[in-house]
């Protein structure tokens, strides 16, 4: 307690002891400097309650996040979703129905085989990706676009090659697309009307093939066929029998062919008994006859050398 003094000779005043003063000095050392934790604080834009509320969502998060991952590493949203199809399926939502479209030639049988031989045909766990993908194995199928139609039909619909020819390789028959895409084997007693491709890799240079052919459009309605020698270049084969060697290459074997139309159409070639025309030696142009017959037709094979300004040889074959 605070002691008071009177002072003689004066007027008296009360003083306070030491003790007071060592009490106020006291005062003055328990103020705490800030630490730069509150002063950042305090720079935020939010008050002191709604950042206790932001950290307590955030505990709640991190709490969620933890049950999440516990639930996935014991598999039961797995559990939930197989309840689920096992729940719609029982409730009438399974594939029971493929509807086909766009289909013409291609038989429909692998396409109905894939969608019913779903494991799980459940409508809602049906993974359609992986019937898309199926399906596009199959030969005839360029692309194809699944979808679901509630409450148990599956809709499919089909983009198929088109067939340009007939590849021979190994004793067989397929019929193939303009990429050399094998759509499925053929018998030779069905062949369709089209061109025959022979030797190994032939499928694979068909685009090349018609390519080619468009350089002599009024002979593309003639070929037959066309064998890919030593996977280098092409023979041609029309349909009067003749057969025609081009040299290798995208360039000189289109201008061989150009000049031989020019040729059929001065001197019609083809039609006239002639075995084979060798091109592949843009100096010479070789005819090859039938036995007995070069003496008769020499002075033809002239002629049509002439008009390719190329000289003419005939050769019995």
């Amino acid at each position: 307690m605070a002691e008071a003094r009177i002072r003689r000779g004066g007027t008296a005043r009360l003083t306070r002891t030491t003790g007071a003063r060592g009490s106020s000095r006291g005062r003055g050392r328990s103020v705490k400097r800030r630490s730069w934790v509150d002063r950042l604080l305090d720079l935020l834009p939010f008050s002191e309650d709604t950042l206790q509320r932001m950290a307590s969502w955030a505990i709640v998060g991190i709490v969620m996040a933890a049950l999440v991952g516990i639930a996935m590493l014991l598999g039961l949203p797995a559990m939930a979703g197989q309840k689920a199809s096992e729940l719609a399926a029982g409730a009438g939502f399974e594939v029971e129905k493929v509807e086909v479209r766009g289909v013409e030639r291609m038989d429909e049988l692998p396409i109905y085989n894939i969608a019913l031989g779903q494991v799980n045909r459940s409508m809602l766990a049906l993974d359609l990706p992986k019937v898309r993908a199926e399906m596009l194995n199959l030969g005839w199928v360029k692309d194809a676009r699944i979808s679901r139609r509630l409450p148990d039909t599956l809709v499919v619909d089909i983009v198929e090659r088109d067939p340009v020819a007939v590849w021979q390789h190994d004793g067989q028959l397929h019929l193939i697309d303009v990429q050399g895409v094998v759509l499925q084997s053929v018998s030779a007693s069905a062949m369709p009307d089209l061109p025959l491709v022979v030797g190994p890799n032939a499928n694979r240079q068909t685009a090349g093939l018609n390519k080619l052919m468009e350089n002599a459009p009024a002979l593309k309605p003639m070929l037959a066929g066309a064998t890919w020698v030593g996977n280098r270049r092409w023979d041609l084969r029309f349909q009067s029998g003749e057969t025609l060697s081009l040299p290798e290459g995208d360039k000189p074997s289109a201008t061989a062919l150009v000049n031989f139309a020019r040729m059929d159409g001065v001197n019609r070639l083809l039609g006239r008994g002639i075995v084979k025309f060798d091109m592949r030696d843009p100096d010479r142009f070789v005819l090859r006859l039938p036995q007995g017959q070069g003496q008769g037709t020499g002075g033809s094979a002239d002629k049509a050398g002439e008009s390719a300004d190329a000289p003419a040889k005939a050769e019995e074959g």
